[in-house]
């Protein structure tokens, strides 16, 4: 077998590692992070790209150059929100094996990022309808594979202590636990988003783990 040169492996590692911010990159994060702003204040169809344009400090040229509508804007926020909040769940997951732990994971990423970025998932919240077309599709794509995940992660629960329960509802029941805190969220009450995730765990932990032939006498006494 040939072996690659100690310079050609240099190369290769070179050429592996992750390209460096170019001003272009910077620009476009502030663009969006202002664009957030504006989209959490006025809501997107009360926004426009002169408001986008006079609180980003850019001309309509400017804004142009980089996006050539509203709707990008709002399609590059989603993308990147959705990708790095799924990317960062992949590598916490990573040699974590108890079902049990791997769903309080899942909680925990979600809502720490919830909580660093309250805007752009606020923005998520209420503008996840705008998009359509290929921006509409790729983003319910990846929005499918998070959703998917959750209810992978309990499949997984529910495997392992032999529990019944539809993963469908718990996984979107979660999500509403989750997505509607901005509403209520208060630092000083609730604590930091280690405190509210391990809170929420356990309450939403106790639901589905509950002894099922309990809850379905207690259904059934409440409709009788």
């Amino acid at each position: 077998m040939r072996h690659a040169s100690p310079r050609s492996r240099s190369t290769k590692d070179r050429s592996s590692t992750v390209r460096p911010a170019t001003r272009f990159d910077r620009r476009l994060s502030e663009i969006l992070s202002h664009a957030t702003d504006v989209f959490d204040e006025k809501g997107y169809e009360g926004a426009s790209m002169r408001d986008l344009s006079r609180v980003s400090g850019t001309s309509l040229a400017g804004l142009y150059y980089y996006f050539e509508s509203k709707e990008k804007l709002l399609y590059l926020i989603q993308r990147h929100t959705f990708t790095t909040i799924v990317e960062r769940l992949r590598n916490r997951l990573e040699g974590v094996t108890d079902p049990e732990q791997r769903v309080r994971v899942f909680i925990l990423n979600h809502l720490e990022y919830f909580l660093a970025n309250q805007k752009a998932m606020k923005v998520l919240s209420h503008e996840d309808e705008i998009l359509k077309n290929g921006y509409g599709a790729e983003i319910a794509a990846i929005k499918r594979e998070y959703v998917r995940t959750c209810v992978d992660l309990l499949d997984e629960l529910k495997r392992a202590n032999n529990l019944e329960f539809s993963s469908r509802t718990a996984a979107l029941s979660l999500f509403g636990m989750m997505n509607w805190i901005y509403t209520w969220y208060k630092p000083r009450v609730d604590g930091n988003a280690e405190t509210l995730a391990e809170e929420m765990s356990d309450i939403f932990l106790r639901g589905v783990c509950a002894d099922m032939g309990k809850s379905s006498k207690k259904r059934i006494s409440i409709t009788n």
